[in-house]
């Protein structure tokens, strides 16, 4: 008899925990913008600078992790992403001169971060699963939620209680703790404890077999429409999402009106509708065609922003929250399996990197507009409704991917 219960799914809950990690550290810059401007007296656009590097650099950090996932497997990239990343938290804490928050929050958290949370999920719930797919990529891209709604609170608290580098210190510890669950506990492929993956290895004659060996080098890959495509919507959905109301939602609530505990209270519930929306997107994603699945998320989250502006009392900040929650991250499952799909599943590594380095590209951008514009015009309006546009190109531009397999060689390891 077949035993139940598979090592994939200690994997899972392994994989989780660290980029609910990573999604936890992302949450950082939003909470000590305005501690930060309190304390040295810096601008919104400079601080916002620091924040852009870093999402440019945890961009860039998606498909050099990919290469190097394929190349060394995914324990020792975690292993160096966490390190990373507790290295570039820790200086944090002796803090005196911008150009070090350019550094270590920019360029090491940045690269720390990109490695665990660029392609790490897609990879691992390939590798493992030859079943359910879309629903543990659902399950790894539900912990941004889930960083979200426990890290929020948590930092928001300790901020305003003991000062943003103890909430910090805590974070930093968090991650050297995870160094040792991962050290002894994490496994690259089923391979290697003699396994086949979740839902049997396929016939080597079928069809699906083929479909797992089929692969699109990436220099063929970025001359197809396709790529672009798939790239220039997740560049939307980047600068929809951590660029934009990631950094600069809390401190655009506390600049009109709203008590910082009671907003921390609707990003919380924001990070539930978040892990929600993703988990049943995974669902979606395994059972109808994702294009339409990515457009009517744009288009909902299109809807959301443009009302945004026009936000000011509670009631409409938790209806903000529901709507804008419930597809913040739902655009991942979707993204991955039409990756896959259009290029081939051995390429997913390295393609899907791309293609999340433009996502960190746009948020990028967008954390930095968000504080020129506020430095500018002295309220967020405007780049809101801007974010609004964009979403409405990317519901359509997501229509135009093509689904049919063309021809593609067989990727070498």
């Amino acid at each position: 008899m077949k035993a139940r219960w598979h090592y994939a799914w200690l994997i899972v809950v392994i994989t989780f925990f660290v980029m609910l990690f990573a999604a936890g550290v992302r949450t950082i810059p939003g909470i000590i913008i305005k501690p930060l401007e309190a304390e040295f007296g810096w601008d919104r656009s400079s601080i916002s600078f620091a924040v852009a590097i870093s999402l440019f650099v945890f961009g860039l950090g998606a498909p050099i992790a990919g290469s190097l996932i394929d190349r060394f497997g995914p324990k020792k990239v975690m292993l160096g992403a966490l390190a990373l990343t507790a290295a570039g938290l820790t200086p944090l804490l002796a803090l005196r001169e911008l150009w070090q928050l350019h550094l270590f929050w920019g360029l090491l958290t940045g690269v720390g971060t990109g490695g665990i949370a660029g392609v790490l999920g897609a990879t691992v719930a390939n590798r493992w699963f030859n079943k359910h797919r879309g629903m543990i990529v659902g399950i790894f891209s539900g912990a941004a939620a889930a960083g979200q709604f426990l890290f929020v609170p948590m930092l928001i608290n300790l901020t305003a209680n003991e000062g943003w580098r103890v909430a910090i210190a805590v974070v930093a510890t968090i991650g050297v703790a995870l160094l040792l669950p991962v050290f002894l506990l994490m496994r690259n492929c089923p391979e290697d404890m003699g396994l086949e993956p979740v839902g049997g290895k396929p016939l080597a004659s079928s069809a699906a077999q083929a479909e797992n060996e089929r692969g699109t080098p990436l220099r063929e890959a970025i001359r197809t429409r396709d790529f672009w495509l798939l790239a220039g919507s997740f560049f939307v959905c980047g600068y929809t999402t951590n660029g934009l109301i990631g950094t600069h939602l809390l401190p655009h609530t506390v600049e009109h009106g709203f008590v910082e505990v009671e907003t921390a209270g609707a990003l919380a519930l924001m990070g539930i509708m978040n892990m929600i929306g993703t988990l049943i997107s995974g669902w979606l994603s395994d059972k109808y065609d994702n294009r339409k699945l990515l457009s009517v998320y744009y288009g909902l989250r299109a809807l959301s922003l443009v009302a945004l502006p026009f936000v000011v009392e509670m009631r409409g900040l938790l209806i903000f929250a529901v709507i804008y929650g419930l597809d913040w991250v739902a655009t991942v499952p979707p993204t991955v399996n039409l990756t896959a799909q259009r290029f081939g599943r051995a390429s997913v590594g390295t393609i899907y990197g791309w293609i999340f380095c433009s996502h960190m590209i746009g948020a990028g951008l967008a954390a930095q507009a968000g504080g020129l514009f506020r430095d500018i015009f002295g309220d967020y309006h405007l780049i809101f409704l801007s974010a609004a546009l964009m979403g409405f190109i990317a519901s359509g531009l997501t229509m135009r991917i093509s689904v049919q397999k063309r021809k593609s060689v067989l990727v070498q390891a």
